[in-house]
């Protein structure tokens, strides 16, 4: 099959695009059959032979090149960092819509929402005793101030967060807590959720045993002098107290010092502040379908970002791929039976709030929306398959995880409730889940932090994105399968 592929690709040098892509499913029709007819399952999909030859083809020629790598680029220099509710992000709005026009889509629109909005400050933090020396940290996403002098205090070192929620109520009076945690680098990023609840939730916590601020160890897993931001809250029930992140090798050093038998004493100046109500939004562009155009199949990323990094892994790969995507559908002559929806949310960072403001507006129609999936977990290849979907509908992942494993992507769970953060709300609402999982180890040492930047990236690990959402999006814009598992709404 190798040798037949690499074939076709000689005789297709010097046909335009267009031409060369009817060639190839020519092609896969005579060539890939016996790879279709391998799947006992594939009558069951609702799709016939040339439609997955189609899947084939487009997934083949992804391979030779896209575009992703350009579109982030182009996001990550032309914009930048993309805070939720800032001017950047309003930025980059508009040229997501130019993009998206000059792609040739008939209608791009945006659908704003409010949020309060955040911005960092001042950040710096030292230690002033037993060994006086400067700490790199960042202020947590949604962190209130420390009073304009700064605020000084012994520092109470915790190995983690149950261990902090432990603590006495009122041990913790006119101290600063530090926490620490276990998280390791893994594959799927599975270590994210659990330890991602101190940043969450820790400066409240904190302030129930008294504390008077909170210092973290980053949530990430890298070992650079980069501290990691991110979104928290507060317990209305508490006193809000400033709360930051210091970088792993930081977090190292106040832990060898309390090791020696020494209470660190801290002094910590953050100066976040809040700006009322400001505005968000998605973008959206449809590629409409030809026979059930009210029928719809979601693919994105998020367009906002922190404002340490450039966002180009979070989540510029995600908006680079599924553009791309949506630009390949949409030059292709043939329309897809149901329609693709392009969303690239916004303000994902601070809460999933374009996620919870799409479910707002289309409470009446959800179940017109078939499926969908979100790229949001940066640009490394992706190596899984995950999703939850009826049985009735399991034949047709089975075939798209056939038609994928040549990207080396191999089958996972079939009852995953994910498919990508800004889906979240939708997918609890009953939506059937699927996921590309994409190679997760060194997320971490970059996500939210100064280090997430253009030059992480391998244009070619983005083509094999694109390659096997080509496939996902395709196959499941024209099947005829109209319900793939939608469960009651809540």
């Amino acid at each position: 099959m190798g040798v037949l592929y690499t074939y076709s690709g000689h005789i297709l040098s010097g046909v335009s695009s267009a031409a060369a892509f009817v060639v190839r499913v020519v092609i896969c029709i005579g060539l890939c059959h016996p790879v279709v007819g391998q799947s006992s399952a594939v009558a069951d999909t609702g799709l016939d032979a040339l439609t997955v030859s189609e899947a084939s083809a487009l997934r083949d020629d992804a391979l030779k090149g896209t575009k992703a790598f350009q579109w982030v680029e182009n996001l990550t220099t032309e914009v930048g960092p993309r805070l939720a509710g800032s001017d950047a992000e309003a930025s980059a709005r508009a040229w997501a819509v130019q993009a998206l026009t000059d792609f040739g889509f008939d209608r791009v629109w945006v659908e704003p929402f409010p949020l309060p909005g955040w911005e960092r400050g001042l950040e710096t933090g030292y230690v002033v005793s037993p060994y006086p020396q400067p700490l790199t940290l960042t202020s947590l996403g949604g962190s209130v101030a420390t009073p304009e002098e700064g605020i000084e205090g012994d520092l109470v070192i915790f190995t983690s967060l149950q261990a902090l929620e432990a603590a006495v109520p009122g041990s913790l009076d006119g101290k600063i807590a530090y926490v620490g945690h276990a998280m390791r680098s893994t594959q799927s990023g599975s270590h994210y959720g659990y330890f991602g609840r101190l940043r969450r939730d820790g400066a409240s916590i904190a302030a129930s045993k008294g504390a008077t601020a909170l210092l973290i160890r980053s949530i990430g897993t890298d070992s650079h002098r980069m501290p990691h931001t991110g979104s928290m809250s507060y317990d209305p029930g508490q006193p809000k107290i400033a709360a930051a992140a210091l970088s792993n090798p930081d977090a190292d050093q106040l832990e060898r010092m309390a090791a020696r038998g020494k209470v660190p004493r801290v002094k910590l100046l953050l100066t976040p502040r809040f700006l009322g109500e400001v505005t968000s939004g998605n973008v959206i562009a449809d590629i409409r379908g030809s026979v059930a155009p009210e029928e719809v199949v979601i693919i994105g990323g998020h367009l906002d970002s922190w404002d340490l990094g450039t966002g180009a892994i979070d989540d510029g790969a995600g908006v680079g791929i599924t553009m791309e995507v949506a630009r390949r559908i949409l030059s292709l002559d043939k329309r897809p039976r149901r329609t693709i929806r392009l969303i690239l949310w916004g303000a994902e960072e601070v809460g999933l709030l374009g996620g919870k403001a799409y479910l707002e507006s289309r409470k009446r129609d959800l179940q017109n929306h078939v499926i969908g999936t979100e790229s949001d977990f940066g640009a490394g290849r992706i190596w899984q398959v995950t999703s939850r979907v009826d049985d009735h509908a399991q034949p047709l992942v089975d075939l798209i995880s056939q038609l994928v494993e040549p990207l080396g992507i191999a089958p996972g769970p079939t009852d995953v409730s994910s498919s990508g953060p800004d889906l979240t709300p939708l997918v609890a609402a009953g939506m059937p889940a699927f996921r590309f999982v994409q190679d997760g180890r060194d997320y971490f040492d970059l996500h939210h932090t100064p280090d997430d930047t253009l030059d992480k990236i391998s244009p070619q690990d983005l083509d094999q994105s694109v390659a096997a959402y080509l496939v996902f999006t395709w196959l499941a814009a024209n099947t005829s399968i109209n319900d793939w598992g939608w469960l009651p709404s809540k």
